[in-house]
């Protein structure tokens, strides 16, 4: 820590953009990974605004992603089925 100043990690929703990208919305899980990545690195060199936004896109990406891949699943089985 220099100057007294804690230094903040924003999380970087790695795990959860790979699984958005493979189980439920390609389209919209592979920005979340690029922006994953980017709040990782932006987190080693210590630039937590930079880091903080793109942890924020990261995350707004999944939620979109899951709750799209969860409808098109449920239609799907819906469609199937019916």
């Amino acid at each position: 820590m220099e100057g007294g100043a804690a230094h903040v990690v924003a999380p970087s929703y790695l795990g959860w953009s790979i699984f958005n990208t493979l189980c439920c919305c390609l389209p919209l899980g592979i920005p979340a990974i690029i922006f994953s990545c980017k709040a990782q690195n932006a987190n080693t060199l210590g630039e937590s605004a930079i880091a903080e936004e793109a942890s924020r896109t990261a995350k707004t990406l999944n939620i979109i992603g899951t709750v799209f891949g969860v409808i098109i699943i449920i239609v799907w089985i819906t469609a199937t089925f019916i």
